[in-house]
């Protein structure tokens, strides 16, 4: 049964976690997919990805580029699975997918907007209540991520 962690964004923001996150998952050879809330957020983070190191960039793709099945990392305002992710991040309000055929969906949110608390809250009681394991994290003052259930 998939694991769903709630990352809750306080500190930093979206464009400074998720990078990190996707490496992590590159450096353990997971395939992912980064659902968005829309297209305009979407092509940002696109963008983001190739430009917010100075010495690399992480590799990925949308529909725009193609050839799903050749990305690490592929990202969409839709709830497909093209490259064959294990793990699915969702963000910006995007829904969250039914968690089956992954081995982690990670829901990242903005503990700075209410309507997306709310949101996560919600997410929260409906995965608890479809039987899947859940965790939450969130940033310390160092900015690292600390368990909280």
């Amino acid at each position: 049964m998939p694991e769903v962690l709630f990352y809750h964004l306080d500190r930093h923001p979206l464009e400074r976690v998720l990078p990190g996150l996707l490496e992590k998952c590159l450096e353990r050879g997971w395939r992912t997919v980064v659902q968005f809330g829309s297209e305009d957020r979407c092509e940002a983070m696109d963008a983001h990805l190739w430009t917010y190191r100075d010495d690399g960039f992480l590799p990925h793709g949308t529909t725009k580029d193609g050839h799903a099945d050749e990305q690490p990392v592929w990202l969409t305002t839709g709830d497909d699975n093209p490259n064959g992710a294990t793990v699915r991040f969702v963000a910006d309000g995007a829904p969250l997918p039914n968690p089956a055929g992954y081995e982690r969906v990670v829901v990242l949110f903005d503990g700075n907007d209410n309507d997306a608390v709310d949101q996560a809250r919600a997410a929260w009681k409906d995965v608890k209540a479809g039987g899947h394991e859940t965790t939450y994290w969130q940033q310390s003052e160092r900015g690292r991520w600390e368990q909280k259930g």
